[in-house]
C-alpha cells in the first residue's frame, strides 16, 4: 500500500481509539458534571465518530485496491491478487 495511504489509515484508527476513549469517559463520568441525557448524547456522538473513524480507513483500502486491479488490467496482466 502506498506510504501515505498507510498513514492515513494510522491516522483514522488513532483517531477512532481516542473517540472510543473519550466517548466511555463521557459516558462514565459525565453525569457526575452534566445532566445526565447530555452527557449520553455525547458519549453517541464521540462513538459516532469511532465508528467513522474505523470505517473510512475500510473504504480506502477498498478504493486503492479496485483502483491497483484496474491499472493491472490495463496492463494487460490480469487480475490483481485479493488480500
Amino acid at each position: 500500500m502506498d506510504e501515505r495511504l498507510t498513514k492515513r489509515v494510522f491516522a483514522f484508527y488513532v483517531g477512532g481509539i481516542l473517540n472510543a476513549l473519550a466517548g466511555l469517559y463521557v459516558l462514565i463520568e459525565g453525569p457526575a458534571f452534566m445532566e445526565a441525557g447530555t452527557a449520553r448524547m455525547l458519549a453517541l456522538v464521540f462513538l459516532a465518530f469511532t465508528l467513522v473513524n474505523f470505517y473510512f480507513p475500510y473504504a480506502m483500502r477498498k478504493k486503492w485496491l479496485a483502483d491497483q486491479a484496474a491499472k493491472q488490467q490495463e496492463r494487460g496482466a490480469g487480475p490483481a491478487p485479493r488480500r
